[in-house]
This record gives C-alpha cells, structure tokens and sequence, in this order.
C-alpha cells in the first residue's frame, strides 16, 4: 500500500511500530517490506512467511514475486521486517534480500521481531544491536499516538481485518434477505413495460444514478442507508453501466469508505462482486492496500471471473500506487459506451 501521509521513521524501533499503521493490522509470522522516501515511510507491503514444507523452489519465487513489485515503486530504500521466530523468519529474510540485491533495490535494514524484541540481519554493532535484541517500543508510543492522531488505525490481526468485510448476521441478515426480495420485485416491474433493448439499457442506468447518487449523499452527512434501500442499489449495481457510474465517481474518501463497506456486508452474496470492487478501488485511492485486498478477495471468492475484481487483483498484486494507473475502466467499456450512445 502506498499513504499520502507518510509517518516519519529516525530509528528501526520507529520502524516497526509504524508496520501495524502502515498495514492497517498487527502482523504476524509475516515478512514485511518498507519503502523510504528519506525517513519518510511512503510503501508498505507484507506477505505471509512460507509454510515450514514449503518447497524451496516455491519459496524463491515468492521473494523474488515480491522483489519485482518493490522495484516498480518510487522509493529510495528499503527496509525488511520479518514477524515470528527465528527458525521460519531467518530463511525467508534471506531470500528476500538476495532477491531485493537482483532487482536493484537499496536495502537500508533486515530486521526480526519475535516475542516482543527485535534483531538486525545487517548490522553488527554489539552496542545497538545486542545479542539478546533490542524491546519493541510499547504499545502507547509516540509513534502510535501520532498515527492514531493521523486517523491511521491498527487491528489486532489480519484476520480483525478480514472481520471488517464479512457478512453481517443475525436479525440484519434476515432484514436484508427479505429487503433483497422486495427489491426483485421492483425490479421487475420497472421492467414491465414491453421495452428494446436500448430503452431498457437506460431504465436501467438512470435508476442506477440516482440510487448511487442518493446513497452518496446519505453517508456525506453521516448518515447510513435503510434495508431496502441497500438492497435497491445492490440489484441495481449488477448492471455494468450503473458500476461503471459508481467507480468514476470514486475519491478517497472515508465516508465512501464507509459506504461501500455497509453495502458490501449487506447485501446477498449474489449481489457481492460490485460493491465489493467499489470498496476495494476507493481503499486502494485512499492508500489502504490491505483493506483493498481483502474486499477484492470476497468479490472473487463469490465471482472468479468477475472482470474488474480481476483487475484489481493484478493492480493490488504489481503494487501498483494509484498515481501509477491512468484509468480504471474495463477493456470492454468504450464499446459498450458507444453502443449505447
């Protein structure tokens, strides 16, 4: 993930109290990489360590997977902090920063994080890097408290994030269940009417605009979308025109963060892919990688081939930083555009 506010790192127990702001989550028997700009953290990226069976061919093509997206950034160097015990992180530290020395990359530091301590890969000096490692700077830190200030928070664990995303349950679930039955319904008698192919095309896409415009509208002034008004633009988003609509008019804006997370969590799993893509574009905009990440993966898991989920899935895994990519629109939208017209 890239950020627009870059936290400021003068030393390596810096460092590894920015990683949780920088990912959004603790990590854990986790390698991560972070990018420099002078002492600014301006990239951040982490993969989890490779399996102790993992074959070594496999785990070689791994760190130098990772060595190509880090190359691509605009950074000037780089730091390398590997998460768990020695015997798991050692080796894939290694690797990486054999593969990190093809690509061309600077690296500034290797460090390791177990229970609480830290240790350098590259340096030497008994006198900052002792033997026995060096604490991890505490939770309440100066650090976390100016990330914290920033707005930046940290979850306990990836899976806290993952947590964000999933389906809601319970009563919600069993309103929106009957809310998404009632929308079919509308639906259908929206379309009653004995309509060509283009005319249906515009029903379609001009209902679509306004319910996205007025559930823009609702969650700028803080406020949130009933049942079946989530369930109304959920069906209406399945059109590609009406997402296309939604996606274009995305900035990195929390409160569209908020509002195509509720969309996603709410609406029924057939309905998933497209607000899931428009959360993990706008997460992507507004510099939270893992975020985007974890939306995409729910639009894949229920559509593999749902066309702008892939897409997002090559940006997110390239490490592609927003200002990199020009457009984000499909390879078949300037035809059905001018079909349309």
């Amino acid at each position: 993930m890239t950020t627009d506010c870059p936290l400021i790192a003068r030393t390596p127990s810096d460092l590894i109290a920015i990683v949780p702001f920088v990912l959004g989550y603790h990590p854990a028997n986790s390698v991560t990489v972070l990018g420099l700009t002078g002492q600014d953290v301006t990239f951040g990226a982490c993969y989890e360590l490779p399996p102790p069976d993992c074959d070594d061919g496999d785990a070689q093509e791994l760190a130098l997977t990772v060595a190509a997206t880090v190359a691509r950034q605009e950074i000037q160097s780089l730091v390398v902090v590997g998460f768990g015990p020695a015997a798991r992180v050692t080796p894939a530290v290694s690797r990486l920063m054999v593969a990190l020395r093809f690509s061309g990359v600077r690296l500034n530091d290797a460090l390791r994080v177990t229970e609480g301590r830290w240790w350098s890969y590259l340096c030497k000096d008994l006198r900052c890097c002792p033997d026995d490692g060096t604490p991890c700077l505490p939770p309440d830190s100066v650090i976390a408290a100016e990330a914290t200030f920033r707005g930046q928070v940290a979850l306990p664990s990836r899976r806290d994030l993952v947590a964000r995303v999933a389906p809601v349950e319970g009563e919600e679930r069993e309103a929106m269940a009957a809310a998404t039955e009632r929308a079919r319904k509308r639906f259908a008698e929206l379309l009653a009417d004995d309509l060509g192919a283009a005319r249906y095309a515009r029903r379609i896409c001009r209902a679509g605009q306004i319910a996205v415009r007025q559930a823009e509208s609702r969650y700028r002034s803080s406020r949130s979308l009933d049942p079946d008004e989530l369930a109304w633009l959920g069906a209406l988003l399945v059109d590609r025109a009406v997402e296309d609509y939604a996606l274009d008019r995305i900035k990195p804006q929390e409160w569209r963060i908020r509002l195509w997370t509720d969309v996603l969590r709410r609406v029924e799993q057939v309905y998933v892919p497209a607000p899931a893509c428009l959360l993990g574009f706008t997460a992507w905009r507004a510099g939270n990688g893992a975020l985007a990440r974890v939306a995409v993966d729910r639009a894949l898991a229920v559509e593999p081939q749902h066309q702008l989920a892939s897409l997002l899935h090559q940006v997110l895994g390239f490490g592609l930083s927003p200002h990199m990519v020009g457009s984000m629109a499909r390879p078949d939208r300037a035809r059905r555009e001018r079909r349309a017209r």
